[in-house]
């Protein structure tokens, strides 16, 4: 047999072992989940349509300017900065990183590892030693070599460990997703109740300045003897419990100021946000149909993602059990001087596979195969367990909206009632029908109801952007 057929008839097996390499686990499936037919919460079923966008799948799609439905300029540009500086989110990628990484690692497992070295040794045999030819000899050494080894993937292993870190990786991207959603609607959230703290104060504000002057009233009706003390007392009581009042809302919206800082990657001690007064804009959001959510939802795809890759890490478990075939091929020149190192004499060379097997490990093997099963297992509850709490995240949401809708058209006939009351109230005192602590009563009613609907609108805000998160955050008809 001649050297050059050698490695001919190796290459031959091994692309032979190679094709007939196959996974030692079953074909992977989706674990089954329940899935509702339509949203409970759903007020109109022409809401179930496609405003929603649905793609197959749409969990690594980027979540697109979703914010931008509520017409915020502010919003939109505290927004931008999310990809930007967010910490959570530049984590998340490098998660990303690693993960693409680990499987273009894995991935090389299907090639040839190839090594070469230069070599200069000098080497002495005892004197002593009966029967050689070099005993007592000092000997010069001089050897170039290039090493290939290549382990054919037989059973499949290398496959499922390259499954494995694939799936994983697909998971870091939806977590990726993920996060940018959670960081975008959690400074959406935290932006309107912000504003909604804003508009609190401004009604605080402009109470302190109405009680202001019913209090100078009140002290220059007091020295006139047209009324007792009690009446200054109380309007005292109630000038001093709204500045109260509008100060705590100062700490609140400073905090809220300091979050927001973080959320953009930015110091709290030097970002500030002036305040002011916004409208809301309240957008009309279609859930559409439950088997979207799956779809849609970066981290239900990241679940299932992880379910892919202990599947196959079961299955690099089962190939531990089979043996490993290896070839491996060895040349080049080696001399004991310098002179004839690059000869034809000096060539030396090797090639031929191996075959091994564990036969015994003490049932490490074994332990290990039911770990990645249990693995499997945990990772199928994960996932169901994620899409049960999507659906109900979208359910909660879709009956806080529909409940604050009522409460706030109820809520404003309460506070337009509370203003009516107070102003009759106050022209009655100022017939002297009556106590001015009917005024101040009929004052504190008429403030409680209008920050009353104040907060009622920025809940409804906060459950609007609660609601698109919970629906994967994907909206099709922004512009």
């Amino acid at each position: 047999m001649s050297i050059c057929t050698l490695p001919k008839r190796a290459l031959a097996a091994a692309v032979i072992a190679t094709l007939a390499a196959c996974s030692t686990v079953a074909p992977y499936q989706a674990p089954k989940v329940e899935i509702p037919t339509h949203f409970a919460g759903a007020s109109d079923a022409s809401a179930q349509q496609s405003a929603w966008q649905v793609a197959t799948p749409a969990d690594a799609t980027p979540r697109g300017a979703w914010w931008t439905v509520f017409n915020d300029s502010e919003l939109n540009t505290l927004e931008a900065r999310i990809d930007v500086s967010n910490q959570s989110v530049r984590k998340a990628l490098a998660n990303l990183n690693q993960a693409r990484a680990l499987t273009d690692y894995q991935r090389a497992g299907f090639l040839p590892t190839i090594t070469a070295g230069v070599a200069q040794d000098r080497y002495r045999t005892s004197a002593n030693k009966e029967g050689s030819s070099l005993a007592g000899k000092t000997i010069p050494d001089y050897a170039v070599g290039v090493s290939a080894t290549w382990e054919p993937d037989v059973f499949g292993r290398i496959r499922d460990e390259v499954t494995n870190a694939s799936a994983n990786a697909q998971a870091s991207a939806a977590d990726v997703e993920s996060v940018r959603l959670a960081m975008s609607a959690q400074l959406a959230v935290d932006y309107f109740d912000l504003r909604t703290l804003d508009a609190q104060k401004q009604l605080l504000d402009a109470s302190v300045q109405a009680y202001a002057d019913a209090l100078r009233i009140v002290q220059n009706q007091q020295r006139n003897g047209a009324i007792d003390a009690s009446a200054v007392a109380q309007a005292q009581t109630q000038f001093d419990s709204t500045r109260t009042q509008a100060r705590d809302i100062d700490v609140n919206r400073t905090q809220l100021e300091h979050a927001i800082a973080t959320l953009i990657g930015e110091p709290a001690s030097i970002f500030s946000l002036p305040a002011a007064h916004t409208s809301f804009t309240l957008p009309t959001i279609p859930p559409g149909l439950p088997a979207q959510l799956i779809e849609r939802r970066p981290d239900i795809a990241a679940a299932e993602r992880r379910v892919a890759a202990a599947n196959a890490q079961i299955g690099a478990a089962h190939a531990a059990f089979f043996p490993n075939l290896v070839l491996s091929a060895t040349a080049g020149l080696e001399s004991s001087f310098f002179a004839p190192w690059l000869s034809a004499p000096s060539l030396f060379w090797s090639i031929g596979p191996q075959l091994v097997g564990t036969l015994f490990d003490g049932g490490k093997r074994t332990a290990t195969l039911h770990g990645a099963t249990a693995q499997y297992d945990g990772t199928v509850a994960d996932y169901r367990q994620t899409v049960l709490v999507a659906f109900e995240q979208v359910e909660n949401n879709l009956s806080a909206l529909q409940a604050l809708a009522d409460e706030s058209v109820t809520q404003q006939r309460a506070a337009q009632a509370a203003q009516q009351a107070l102003q009759l109230t106050t022209n009655r005192f100022n017939a002297g029908a009556v106590s001015y602590l009917d005024v101040v009563t009929s004052q504190t009613i008429a403030l409680t109801n209008e920050r009353d609907a104040v907060v009622i609108e920025g809940r409804r805000m906060d459950a609007s952007v609660r609601l698109i998160q919970a629906l994967g955050g994907t909206w099709s008809d922004m512009h």
